[in-house]
């Protein structure tokens, strides 16, 4: 594999593309020198994704001979994204309702400017699928932090716990950059989207956009064509 700085993030999203798209199938082992041998790292970031897959709920421990991936049913994953979206439109709506003040549109608008640079040049090399992680995390955040209401952060916290339900669990392929260009620019137009929503007070449209903007993690049927969500 191809990487860039940031081993660990990059083998937790790996971990978990493999379990998507089923090349890791529940019942199967996954050990640290074997794993850490196939996505060519040392043992130590892979003992560190493996523990957060573990929080996320998407493995289970096997005892000392290393974890497997949990049976996930689609109907559970569909429906924790489903209620992502609900938690997500919500605090969209807070947002819009009450208007922002200006320097927090312009922090968000910061943060959308760093989805620009990572889409401006029009391809995607390595180093990108890091940048827009941290970027999506970063809009996706500020968004629950605008709404001012912890009860959605914290309803929230505890849907992550089910397999890819966070906005944080990217299934994202190193090696087909293309085809992540394409899948991420529209995620970020849809971020785009929610914030000129957001600006112009249109509170029912900027929880639709957010809704739905979670609904297209389900039907990315190039990741979860493993899981059959």
């Amino acid at each position: 594999m191809t990487r860039s700085a940031k081993p660990g993030q990059q083998v937790l999203v790996a971990l978990r593309r493999l379990i998507a798209d089923g090349t890791i199938k529940p019942g199967m082992r996954i050990g640290e020198i074997a794993t850490a041998e196939r996505l060519g790292v040392s043992r130590m970031p892979v003992r560190t994704a493996l523990r957060a897959l573990e929080h996320e709920g998407l493995v289970v421990k096997l005892g000392a001979r290393g974890y497997t991936p949990r049976a996930v049913n689609a109907e559970t994953i569909r429906g924790a994204i489903e209620v992502r979206g609900v938690l997500e439109g919500l605090a969209a709506r807070h947002v819009a309702a009450r208007h922002l003040q200006d320097e927090e549109r312009v922090r968000l608008a910061q943060v959308l400017a760093c989805g620009n640079a990572i889409f401006e040049k029009g391809h995607f090399v390595s180093e990108d699928l890091d940048r827009f992680y941290r970027y999506n995390l970063d809009f996706h955040e500020l968004l629950l932090a605008l709404s001012s209401n912890p009860s959605i952060s914290l309803a929230l916290e505890r849907n992550n716990h089910l397999p890819f339900a966070s906005a944080a669990a990217l299934a994202l392929d190193w090696d087909d950059l293309d085809a992540e260009y394409v899948h991420l620019r529209h995620a970020h137009e849809e971020h785009m989207a929610v914030f000129d929503a957001i600006c112009a007070g249109n509170a029912v449209l900027a929880e639709r956009l957010m809704r739905d903007h979670a609904r297209a993690a389900i039907s990315n049927g190039r990741i979860f064509k493993g899981l059959r969500v």
